[in-house]
């Protein structure tokens, strides 16, 4: 009998732990598509890729709710190669935070998303996916996520105003998600069909950062160890209704080295599909060599199923001028400066 009445107190413990958590989720993203993609002077390339118009992903994430307004939560997120069925090297290589949440905001800790990032793909129309994504046109660009940061988000009830910063430390890496120590920001505001955002980092390299490797860029684009690179850019949109249109302006340097690119993409609604256009240039500068010129033109076609299912085919030109020698995503490398490349896609995304 006392055997039984410990075992039901034990269970008793166990139930009051599991009832405090309030939500616990799996979600995720699969996106799959036929891509075609061909690169001046190479032979053509057929492919069964993905992330046309969204990352395939996997995640979990829950939050608990610790009284007096004050909450916890975690996000983990992993990319799934979902036309091999593998995984990457890092698990969860998408995302990996736990936070606290309260009045006062969000303190959020882990592996997440730059603050200068959040402008890139906010503001592109097709997300910096696929072989619309803005970031195809970009020679020295300094990463996505960064490892060991800690982060603090604004609350959400400030009027329309919204922030973040982060910082975080390399820790000896030397990859381009810690290759040095980070300090970034980003303020918004946000009101009915408007939005608007810019963002600011430091990154002081711990070790030699290749940026751009010779066969892409004619020269190979280092940061040296010790040097700096800043990044700032700028983000907006505004919902018209019958199109939402969107902008970007992003600027990269170091010592002897600066880039400059623009985006202006659009969204036009249609009945159950929308059509995404938009267009890219870029433009980089390394001492002792000629500029590095890049432009691309790109268009999507995509209808919704439903609130999870989306059937869509892209369409995008890449064109290089210059020293360039960058391609899409997927395509042969060029040989010959200043040539071109182009594909289409047509695939399935499904959320769940």
């Amino acid at each position: 009998m006392k055997k039984s009445l410990l075992a039901l107190a034990v269970l008793g413990a166990f139930a009051g732990v599991a009832s405090a958590q309030s939500s616990v989720t799996l979600y995720g993203t699969v996106d799959l598509n036929g891509r075609y993609v061909k690169a001046d002077g190479q032979d053509r390339r057929l492919t069964l890729s993905q992330d046309g118009i969204n990352s395939s992903q996997l995640g979990f994430r829950g939050v608990e709710d610790l009284g007096g307004g004050l909450k916890a939560g975690f996000n983990l997120l992993a990319g799934v190669n979902a036309d091999t069925g593998t995984t990457n090297s890092k698990f969860f290589n998408r995302r990996a935070t736990v936070s606290l949440f309260s009045n006062m905001g969000e303190l959020r800790l882990g592996r997440d998303y730059t603050p200068t990032f959040w402008n890139l793909t906010i503001f592109d129309a097709f997300g910096t996916n696929g072989l619309g994504s803005s970031l195809n046109v970009r020679n020295g660009y300094g990463g996505t996520r960064q490892d060991n940061s800690i982060g603090y988000f604004l609350p959400g009830n400030l009027g329309g105003f919204y922030g973040q910063g982060m910082v975080s430390a390399s820790e000896g890496g030397t990859t381009a998600d810690r290759p040095g120590r980070y300090i970034g920001g980003r303020v918004g505001f946000a009101a009915g069909p408007f939005d608007i955002a810019g963002a600011y980092a430091e990154v002081k390299m711990g070790a030699n950062a290749t940026l751009c490797a010779a066969s892409t860029c004619s020269v190979a684009i280092v940061v040296p160890n010790g040097k700096t690179q800043t990044t700032y850019n700028v983000g907006g949109s505004w919902d018209f209704g019958f199109m939402k249109l969107m902008g970007i302006y992003d600027h990269e340097k170091f010592t002897g080295f600066k880039e400059d690119m623009w985006s202006v993409s659009g969204v036009v609604p249609f009945g159950q599909a929308e059509l995404h256009v938009g267009y890219d240039n870029n433009k980089a500068k390394l001492d002792g060599f000629s500029s590095q010129k890049i432009e691309q033109f790109k268009a999507t076609l995509q209808y919704n199923v439903s609130k999870r299912t989306a059937l869509y085919t892209t369409g995008s030109l890449l064109r290089n001028k210059d020293d360039t020698r960058v391609t899409l995503p997927g395509a042969a490398g060029l040989t010959t400066p200043g040539d071109d490349s182009k594909g289409f896609e047509i695939g399935v995304r499904h959320f769940f």
